[in-house]
């Protein structure tokens, strides 16, 4: 039985460690806040992420970060996308083996156009890393956490390592497949927040079901796009953590990237939104890596273009989607 350290406490962190808990696995959680770590300790609650769930009784939490490392098999970072970094700055002074590195969260580094996993390989130390997973797939925290059925993909080119997760992981309300295409995944995981947002403000505005259908539609063919472009397979797509993770996340108003969105239709400023909702919003911070990157690899995405424009230029929603619906007549195409 694998030991597992979970660093984050937010919401996903905290669904999955309980996930683990409740398959008696041995896992510990850490925050940065000692006092997240006494209320999951002391009242198995974590009130400000997951208000009035009850977390398992055998779940712990520490604010130390060399004991949450200490013997340990895996490794899951779930932190925000921004602050892995720095988190892997202390893994690396203060883990002594390696280790199974399993990340759950969806996002791509602005500047270098990493994924989860090229950051992980590029910031850690080497000798500390025995395989990295992308652990991904339509799921709510708040669904999970009340042991609703839920599916996921451990994909990793280590199939030792993905089916190690697997097995730690899978229990009668959580099932986990293994993949091998690790880019796919994490392109997947990571662009179907920025159509989210889109599904939002599309819903803000009044635009109905059709216009999400057709938004959910061909924002999937922009993420196969780009993904194909850096090396995923196009099936990948057609699977949980493509377009599995984009209905679940367009459809939802558990989605954070959807809440934000519909908010923004409404008319509120994007820092307004940002300020109150008490959570990181990673579409925000894809939007505008992705953006770029399209632009540097020359790749068409309109509709990543319109929301990075309402989001960073101020450009109106409503002239944003004229603009889409106004664009130059093409004949129905996959690509």
């Amino acid at each position: 039985m694998s030991k597992i350290a979970v660093l984050g406490t937010g919401s996903w962190g905290t669904a999955l460690a309980s996930v683990l808990a409740d398959n008696q696995v041995d896992v510990t959680m850490w925050s940065h806040r000692e006092a997240a770590a006494v209320e999951i300790n002391d009242q198995h609650r974590n009130q400000k992420y997951l208000p009035d769930v009850e977390l398992p009784t055998n779940l712990k939490a520490t604010a130390s970060m060399a004991t949450v490392l200490r013997d340990i098999d895996i490794l899951v970072l779930a932190v925000p996308t921004k602050a892995i970094r720095e988190v892997i700055a202390s893994i690396n002074t203060q883990l002594d083996h390696p280790v199974v590195v399993v990340h759950v969260s969806k996002g791509i580094e602005p500047e270098t156009n990493l994924r989860i996993s090229e950051i992980i390989t590029d910031a850690m130390t080497p000798s500390l890393v025995a395989a990295v997973v992308a652990l991904s797939g339509p799921s709510h925290a708040e669904e999970v956490c009340r042991r609703m059925p839920t599916t996921l993909t451990a994909a990793s080119t280590d199939e030792s390592a993905a089916k190690l997760v697997q097995n730690a992981f899978s229990n009668l309300n959580l099932r986990v497949y293994t993949h091998h295409d690790i880019i796919g995944t994490e392109i997947g995981g990571a662009l179907k927040n920025i159509i989210a947002l889109g599904a939002g403000i599309s819903d803000g505005v009044g635009n109905g079901d059709n216009a999400k259908a057709a938004l959910i539609t061909r924002g999937m063919r922009e993420i196969i796009r780009l993904g194909e472009a850096v090396g995923a397979e196009e099936e990948t797509f057609s699977g949980l953590t493509g377009i599995g993770d984009l209905i679940v996340t367009c459809t939802s108003q558990h989605s954070r990237n959807w809440q934000t969105g519909y908010r923004l239709g409404k008319g509120e400023t994007l820092t307004e939104v940002l300020a109150s909702v008490g959570m990181i919003v990673e579409g925000v911070r894809t939007t505008e890596a992705v953006y770029l990157w399209a632009k540097k690899l020359q790749i068409s995405m309109p509709i990543t273009e319109a929301i990075y424009g309402i989001l960073y230029d101020e450009k109106s929603p409503t002239v944003a989607v004229d603009e889409l619906m106004g664009r130059q007549k093409k004949k129905r195409i996959l690509s």
